[in-house]
């Protein structure tokens, strides 16, 4: 098994201090930054404060492409008049992180997710957001033990706009954004407007183990800025003999915050000794883990005077000190080592010899490396006789039991010689341990809950629960924004002597469906007067039917459709043609599309004229009815087909009113021959 005291172990130092004379001093600078690399939907960079013990951030983003990446900071700065920049200094050539929405609608932030490689130390840095203006920011951040931090934890300041003040920006339009500190959030101006610096910062005030920053689109194509500074103090002392004089060559061991073993030095030829540059926060721990030995001066080798540890170093508001004092060992010397079943050391135990048969007890409590000294271990004076001593252990972190303890120690008369490797073997509580991985990928930042205890999984996707106690007990996840878990979110473990492994959770990124804008126009004739009842097809840039509308009263049409590229097409009612473009492209982008308008023309409704008869054709062949144009069979489509396909009768002859016409006039010249006729035999027949 894996021991949480592993991090407390000399051997992993991440740093070695040379031997220095202490100078104290406050120091404060920005993060540096790796190249954001990746692509749209899926950056990636790691973010590091100056601060000697500040861990680093794996820093993942879904964030859109197009302006963002590490900036400069020649052109955009936080300048020393500015709130953050009267604590941090000037930010001026500093780098910066840019990103931006995942897309450009309001529905879909994207979410940048800073996973520190273990917990911040509980105060001295901050962030500070720039450039929140046409958009809106939410921040959220994870504690010590998994559980979301509360407003005060997460230590909003104020809002500032960093182009006012002695050495800022030269920049125009200038506000701030309006906070709601309760629930982390900025928001820009409220019109939307792009303006210039409008900015809020925050310090945390308690260990953060992961931080979270949401950024939604309100208007335009906003950018957002992010910086990180920290600042740092000493922490330095000197380690004299118990007759004040210096001692040189001591070690000593400096252990952060969260019991991290951050750097080791030695003091130097005036007993002095430094650590340099470490964030200004509380709970430092200093320890003189290492005398010099055995000399001519010192025949025994030395003991730290009273504790070798100085408890809660705070670098809040000032530099810190730590003074030791070592004094001469008294024979018998007596000395081992705690460690657990994985070889890792176990500190803060009371190791205790007992005289058997009665005695005073003494006790010694072992150091970060496990280890332990007790002096002064005599033989039986009184009776001048050897003394046996019994080893106890207390003082174990819960769960923990001696598996392994040294066999009785005798001390015989007139012993000086030290009594070493009286080492203890203890068993700690079983880890339980895991991944979380989407599409096969580790998920950095995923909170992990196991009975009432929570953690977040690191950069690589996993946790670990350290020391669990023996019994039955469910491990949760719980999905982050923009994933869901892909199985089961629960799963029961049964915790006995041996660590359990392999409690995996799988997440899936959540699909959201695009939000629909309202696109539309108009359909009106070449008068401009509406045609109601045309239709309108919208395909999208597959070719794909996606939306039809049919035009009202007053000739307008709508659809409603997602984020993408489009055509629409007029198909025209009867009786209309199209007037110009039939089909008109289009984007949506996050917004309303209007003026897709089409001009439709009326189809003239004029009859072709009837046909004139045939005079070849055959008289007995039915006549049109010469009344009202288009009431015959012509017109109607009733009558005989032609041999011409085109629905008219065939031609009959002459002209129905020409031969009508020219039998009237026989008619009327023979009825006047014949009157003339009676009038010359009337006149014969009287004379």
């Amino acid at each position: 098994m894996f021991s949480a005291l592993a991090a407390l172990s000399i051997a992993a130092l991440s740093a070695v201090v040379t031997p220095t004379t202490a100078t104290a001093a406050t120091t404060a600078g920005w993060a540096e930054w790796d190249p954001l690399t990746g692509s749209a939907g899926d950056w990636s960079t790691t973010m590091q404060l100056p601060a000697g013990d500040f861990p680093a951030a794996t820093v993942t983003s879904n964030s859109r492409g197009g302006g963002v990446g590490v900036i400069s900071g020649a052109s955009s700065w936080l300048a020393a008049s500015t709130p953050p920049g009267e604590t941090f200094g000037s930010s001026r050539n500093q780098p910066y992180l840019n990103l931006r929405p995942q897309a450009d609608r309001p529905t879909t932030p994207s979410t940048t997710t800073y996973t520190f490689e273990r917990p911040t130390p509980a105060g001295g840095w901050a962030f500070v957001l720039g450039d929140i203006d046409a958009d809106r920011v939410r921040v959220s951040a994870l504690g010590e033990d998994g559980q979301p931090l509360s407003a005060d934890e997460l230590g909003w300041q104020e809002a500032f706009n960093y182009c006012q003040g002695a050495g800022t920006p030269s920049c125009t339009d200038v506000d701030v954004p309006t906070s709601d500190p309760a629930t982390g959030t900025l928001t820009g101006n409220a019109t939307a407007t792009d303006t210039n610096g409008a900015s809020g910062w925050f310090q945390p005030s308690v260990p953060v183990t992961s931080l979270t920053i949401e950024f939604a689109w309100r208007s335009g194509f906003p950018v957002y800025q992010t910086w990180f500074a920290s600042l740092a103090r000493d922490i330095t002392g000197t380690v004299t003999l118990d007759d004040g004089s210096p001692l040189e060559g001591s070690t000593v061991t400096l252990l952060g915050p969260d019991g991290t073993a951050l750097a080791t030095t030695t003091s130097a030829a005036d007993g002095a000794y430094a650590f340099e540059g470490y964030t200004a926060a509380p709970g430092y721990r200093v320890e003189l883990t290492e005398l010099p030995g055995p000399s001519d001066d010192h025949p025994f080798g030395l003991v730290a005077v009273g504790s070798s540890v100085v408890d809660d170093v705070d670098l809040t508001d000032t530099d810190g000190v730590a003074d030791f004092q070592a004094r001469d060992i008294e024979p018998v010397a007596v000395s081992g080592t705690v460690l657990d079943d994985d070889g890792e050391p176990v500190p803060g135990a009371t190791v205790t010899l007992t005289p058997v048969g009665g005695g005073e007890p003494i006790t010694a409590v072992t150091n970060s490396r496990g280890e332990y000294l007790v002096d002064d271990v005599a033989w039986d004076v009184e009776n001048e006789q050897p003394q046996e001593y019994e080893f106890t252990l207390s003082d174990l972190p819960e769960g923990h039991v001696v598996t392994g303890a040294p066999p009785n120690l005798t001390v015989d008369v007139g012993q000086e010689e030290a009594s070493t490797g009286n080492d203890f073997i203890v068993q700690g509580p079983p880890a339980v341990s895991g991944s979380v991985t989407a599409g096969g990928e580790p998920v950095a930042g995923v909170v992990v809950t196991l009975g009432d205890r929570s953690t977040t999984t690191g950069a690589d996707g996993t946790y670990t629960f350290e020391d669990v106690l023996p019994g039955d007990l469910t491990v949760t996840v719980e999905a982050p924004d923009g994933y869901t878990v892909d199985g089961p979110a629960t799963q029961d473990v049964n915790v006995g002597t041996d660590d359990v492994t392999g409690i995996d959770f799988a997440l899936e990124r959540e699909v959201v469906a695009p939000p629909a804008q309202p696109v539309g126009g108009t359909v009106t004739d070449t008068d401009g007067g509406p045609v109601p009842d045309a239709e309108v097809t919208v395909t999208d840039a597959d070719g794909a039917e996606v939306a039809t509308a049919t035009t009202d009263e007053d000739g307008a049409w709508t659809a409603d459709l997602p984020d993408g590229g489009y055509t629409a097409t007029v198909t025209p009612p009867d009786g209309y043609v199209v007037e110009g473009e039939a089909s008109l492209p289009f984007d949506v982008v996050g917004g309303e599309v209007t003026g897709l308008d089409f001009v439709l023309a009326a189809q003239d409704a004029t009859p072709a004229p009837s046909p004139s008869p045939d005079p070849s054709a055959s008289p007995t062949a039915p006549l049109p009815d010469p009344g009202s144009p288009g009431d015959g069979p012509a017109a109607s489509g009733d009558g005989p087909a032609t041999t011409d396909g085109t629905g008219s009768l065939p031609a009959t002859g002459a002209d129905v009113g020409a031969a009508a016409l020219g039998a009237l006039l026989l008619v009327t010249a023979g009825g006047l021959l014949l009157r003339a006729s009676r009038r010359r035999g009337t006149g014969a027949a009287e004379s």
